[in-house]
């Protein structure tokens, strides 16, 4: 959205993003791509803190209205001051086990065991795919931890989960789900209406918790190498990122894709179509937001943000 105005990117947000999958965020959006108060506020900020999907869990987890446009627009201009102090100092970290749904299918083909190393990796609850159940249809893959529902077009559903005998993730502010203002804001993050999402996070945080993963503070350029280097010998290395790079500038993407690429291993992104040459990137099914899941830079599939769903390229 480089280069949109910041009304246009909330009037993205709803057209594209929250359309049929939160009226309420769709309301918001439309309401502060509408708005003079709001924009000029968020104008203040650096732009990756002028998120619709930033503002919005702020706002919530600062226990203001999000079902109402007008009390939302209230709320935010009244208590500007707090909600920039928010904004400045998080970032969205959504950690959606669900995403797991469309990572499997390329996780559980590849050499077995697998060494995860996560890129953003929040508080790691996309570290156990080996640790959750999967509904595709009507096929059921698991029996542990939360279900994850995903529609999946174009290809057979996975049969067997991975083996993983490492998991480890660098983040700039790794969260702890052993604490409950972690936790919190978490949930925060979590659209008004998924209560689903809701329960799934509870029950990811349960997993991660009786198991923690091992995460790292730090840049993910900065702090990939090294961390790379502690996964065991006898494991498939995956690097593997979900919704993170398109928070990162573009000179830092590029340093990234080169650094994971003289890695050992597999490099799998669930992300920005950025990441890729122009040429390389196919149309999307439809006019709404989807990541582009890809093995080693070779597109495989479009997946909707949440793991929700996702469609095989032919």
């Amino acid at each position: 959205m480089a280069g949109m105005t910041i009304a246009g990117v909330y009037a993205e947000f709803a057209a594209s993003e929250a359309r049929g999958v939160s009226p309420a965020y769709e309301r918001l959006g439309w309401a502060v791509s509408r708005d003079e108060d709001v924009p000029a506020l968020l104008g203040t900020l650096p732009e990756p803190k002028r998120q619709p999907q930033l503002l919005f869990g702020v706002v919530r987890l600062l226990g203001g209205p999000v079902a109402d446009p007008a009390a939302f627009i209230a709320f935010t201009v009244e208590n500007w001051p707090a909600i920039a102090a928010e904004l400045t100092a998080r970032a969205t970290q959504t950690n959606e086990a669900g995403r797991c749904a469309v990572l499997l299918p390329v996780l559980a083909a590849l050499p077995q065991p697998l060494a995860l190393l996560e890129v953003g990796a929040s508080a790691g609850l996309c570290l156990y795919p080996d640790r959750y159940t999967y509904r595709y249809g009507e096929h059921l893959l698991g029996s542990d931890g939360p279900v994850l529902d995903c529609a999946i077009t174009g290809a057979t559903p996975p049969d067997r989960l991975p083996e993983v005998v490492w998991r480890a993730g660098i983040d700039l502010n790794p969260l702890d789900v052993t604490d409950p203002a972690d936790v919190a804001w978490l949930d925060a993050l979590i659209w008004p209406e998924h209560t689903h999402r809701r329960e799934r996070l509870r029950a990811a945080a349960a997993v991660a918790a009786a198991d923690p993963p091992l995460l790292v503070r730090g840049d993910l350029n900065d702090a990939l190498p090294a961390l790379a280097a502690q996964a065991p010998s006898g494991a498939t290395l995956v690097v593997f990122h979900t919704s993170v790079l398109y928070q990162v500038p573009a000179p830092q993407q590029a340093r990234f894709v080169d650094l994971v690429r003289d890695l050992p291993g597999h490099w799998v992104s669930n992300d920005t179509t950025d990441l890729l040459p122009a040429h390389a990137v196919p149309p999307t099914p439809d006019g709404a937001a989807y990541n582009l899941l890809a093995l080693d830079g070779r597109p495989l599939a479009w997946t909707r943000s949440h793991g929700q769903a996702m469609t095989w390229l032919a």
